[in-house]
């Protein structure tokens, strides 16, 4: 079997599963958040529902539209809140301890390898990058995961991804994944499981994992996922608070496909609108003029991220009558950016910081784009109207483009700069 038919089959009674089988799988983890959250709510009273199968394995936490930003959004968190109250959750985070869902949860150790984790956000698949099985669905089903503890899947079949090469300069997790996408198209995975292997994989960090995973669903794909490695146990030691699994694909496990990529030979990436496959190389880009910059999200928000736009930023202003909006993915990456110095450096290139949000990237709030306006963003999609209005543009890059680009005030690339 495969990394992911092995977790979810170790979350069954089962020997074995096989891809397109029928299966009930109990979860360790079941997300929901303050878009999402209230819907299954509804739903688990609905069902008549009274008390959540487990209180340390439900997480519910603010991070859309919070702090909230309009009457709308803090009923919608209200009710989250009283919910986790009633039913004493363990997990739940206010504003103020809460960041964006997908790199808290790994940062604070609540998922963990080996772990099947549902999630009422599609993002949720952020989470393989540590070894665990974890996939996006819908409020409903959450709501079935928060009565039964257990969710129901097909059992995806599995494409395996082997990266080869050295990258080159500037080249992130977020250039291999646009570029992969780029190549399959945004249905090119579609509800498989994309597993993540290859000779370059040792040397990348678990901040371009939790990158390329958090994208897997770009590509159409149920999951993504990375065999745990001493990075992997680098990164988890010290964080988790229960036991966990490590799985590896077996040597004869069937894949429906395998795609090879030599890393070597790819640049920096920019998705032109309005699909993230939309992707090539920096070089071929052109001139494109910007109105804003957006380095933060689910996706480039962590403090791997805020350190390489400072490295680009430091010494150097915005280009005028551009907005860059730097957004640090949780109060603990917030807190190490601060004293790094590295608000400083965006302040003294009038950037302007954020507390911890999704904000921008679903067009929430803190960086509606207006009709024509043009930005440059580390998030992870770039459908029509999603920063806001129709008429708008957004082009999804590294953290390195979109701060070089908001010095340029055009999309381009670290080495055009003086």
């Amino acid at each position: 079997m495969t990394i992911t038919e092995k977790i979810l089959c170790a979350h069954t009674d089962l020997k074995e599963v096989h891809p397109g089988m029928l299966i009930n799988a109990r979860v360790d983890i079941a997300l929901g958040n303050d878009i999402t959250a209230p819907i299954a709510i509804d739903e688990f009273r609905k069902a008549g529902g009274e008390r959540v199968f487990d209180k340390d394995k439900v997480v519910l936490l603010p991070d859309h539209f919070a702090p909230n930003k309009d009457i709308s959004a803090a009923e919608q968190c209200k009710m989250m809140k009283e919910f986790a109250i009633e039913q004493n959750l363990t997990h739940y985070y206010e504003v103020g301890e809460c960041g964006i869902e997908h790199a808290l949860l790994p940062e604070q150790g609540i998922v963990l390898p080996g772990d099947v984790v549902i999630g009422a956000d599609s993002h949720t698949c952020t989470y393989g990058a540590l070894g665990a099985f974890a996939t996006g669905s819908g409020s409903t089903d959450l709501a079935a995961a928060m009565l039964s503890g257990e969710a129901w899947f097909k059992v995806p079949e599995s494409i395996k991804i082997v990266f080869s090469g050295k990258p080159n300069q500037w080249v992130s997790g977020k250039d291999l994944i646009l570029y992969l996408i780029g190549m399959i198209g945004v249905d090119g995975a579609l509800y498989k499981a994309l597993e993540f292997t290859g000779e370059t994989v040792k040397d990348l960090t678990m901040a371009d994992r939790l990158t390329i995973c958090n994208m897997a669903i770009e590509a159409g794909a149920k999951n993504g996922i990375f065999a745990p490695d001493e990075t992997t146990t680098e990164y988890v030691k010290g964080r988790a608070k229960k036991p966990y699994q490590f799985h590896q694909s077996d040597t004869d496990a069937v894949y429906v496909k395998v795609i090879e990529i030599d890393v070597s030979k790819i640049e920096p990436q920019v998705s032109f609108p309005h699909l993230p496959s939309n992707a090539r190389g920096i070089s071929q880009v052109g001139n494109i003029k910007i109105d804003q910059a957006v380095i933060g999200s689910c996706t480039n928000g962590r403090i791997e991220d805020l350190r390489a736009a400072a490295a680009i930023l430091k010494n150097r202003k915005v280009a005028p009558y551009v907005r860059l909006i730097i957004i640090p993915a949780t109060p603990e990456i917030y807190r190490t950016a601060m004293q790094e110095g590295l608000f400083d450096i965006f302040l003294d290139a009038k950037a302007v910081i954020s507390t911890p949000t999704c904000g921008p990237c679903l067009g929430g709030y803190m960086g509606i784009l207006a009709d024509g306006e043009r930005c440059v963003s580390t998030t992870n999609r770039n459908f029509i109207g999603r920063m806001g209005h129709t008429g708008s543009e957004v082009y999804l890059a590294s953290p390195v483009i979109a701060a070089a680009s908001a010095v340029l005030g055009r999309i381009g690339g670290p080495g055009e700069l003086k």
